[in-house]
């Protein structure tokens, strides 16, 4: 028996695909915001964070 028997034998199996791309855009859209939110000097301080050597090596 192939796998899509098995979904439609699932009542209301269609809300699935609709909440999951719900989340998705939810989250997509909050990461976005966040990253045009942020400031241009916290911006060029985090992406200098893996090349800066101040810490020191173990």
């Amino acid at each position: 028996m192939k796998f899509i028997n098995y979904l439609k034998t699932i009542q209301d199996v269609s809300i699935y695909p609709m909440v999951s791309l719900i989340l998705f855009s939810v989250f997509f859209l909050a990461a976005a915001y966040l990253a045009f939110r942020t400031d241009k000097q916290t911006m060029d301080a985090i992406s200098h964070l893996p090349i800066d050597n101040d810490a020191p090596e173990k």
